[in-house]
C-alpha cells in the first residue's frame, strides 16, 4: 500500500469521526434544550395553578327579604361581585300584616323582644365561601331577629363580611354595632345602606370605595 492510500484513509477516518462529534454533540444539546422546554412548561403550570389558586376566593350574598327591597339590592351585588346568592327564608313567612308598625304587628313584638329568634326553614353551606355580603331590612332602627338566628346557627368566623341594609331613612350604623357585640369576633369590613330606588352604580361605588 503506497503512501498516498494511507494518507487517504486517515483523512477519511480523521472526517468520520469529526461528523460523529459533531450528531453526538447536537443530540446532548437537543435534549438539553428539551429538558428546558419541559421545565419552563411546568413552571408556567405551576405559576398558571398558583394564580388560579388566589383567584380560588368564593363570595355569597346572603340576604333576609320580606318585602322584596332588599332583594333587589342583592341582586345587584350579587352581579356585580359574581357572588353566590342565598337567601334567608323564615319558617313563618311575614305578611304584610306582620309589618304593619302602626300595630301590634309580629315584627315589632319580635324586634321588642330580645330572646325573640325566628326560625330560619332552608339551611346552607357557607364553609366553602370567604367573602360574605349579609343584607336585610331596617326594623326599629336595626337588623330583624332573624339575623340573629343566622349568627346563632352558622359560624361567620374568619369570613370577610361586608353588611348591607335597606331602609327608608334609618342608617346602618346601630345594626352594625350590635351585630359586633353580638358576635366580636367577625371581621366586619365594612357596611352600607341603601335605599329602595339603588343603581348598580351605587353598589359598585361602595364597593370600589
Amino acid at each position: 500500500m503506497n503512501k498516498k492510500v494511507i494518507i487517504l484513509i486517515i483523512v477519511v477516518i480523521v472526517i468520520l469521526l469529526i461528523i460523529g462529534g459533531i450528531i453526538i454533540n447536537n443530540k446532548q444539546n437537543n435534549k438539553s434544550t428539551n429538558n428546558l422546554d419541559n421545565n419552563t412548561s411546568s413552571n408556567d403550570t405551576n405559576n398558571n395553578e398558583e394564580s388560579t389558586n388566589d383567584d380560588n376566593s368564593k363570595s355569597v350574598v346572603i340576604y333576609f327579604s320580606a318585602t322584596g327591597t332588599t332583594e333587589n339590592v342583592a341582586k345587584t351585588i350579587a352581579s356585580v361581585t359574581n357572588s353566590d346568592i342565598i337567601e334567608i327564608e323564615p319558617k313563618e313567612e311575614y305578611t304584610s300584616e306582620d309589618l304593619n308598625y302602626n300595630s301590634d304587628c309580629r315584627a315589632n313584638r319580635e324586634q321588642n323582644d330580645d330572646s325573640v329568634r325566628p326560625e330560619i326553614k332552608n339551611k346552607f353551606e357557607i364553609n366553602e365561601y370567604d367573602t360574605i355580603y349579609l343584607g336585610y331590612p331596617i326594623w326599629w332602627g336595626t337588623n330583624p331577629k332573624i339575623i340573629l338566628t343566622l349568627l346563632d346557627n352558622y359560624d361567620l368566623t374568619g369570613k370577610n363580611i361586608y353588611l348591607f341594609c335597606t331602609s327608608g331613612s334609618s342608617g346602618i350604623e346601630t345594626s352594625e354595632k350590635e351585630i359586633k357585640e353580638y358576635n366580636s369576633n367577625l371581621n366586619i369590613i365594612s357596611s352600607k345602606r341603601f335605599s329602595s330606588s339603588t343603581s348598580e352604580n351605587d353598589v359598585k361605588e361602595w364597593l370600589n370605595n
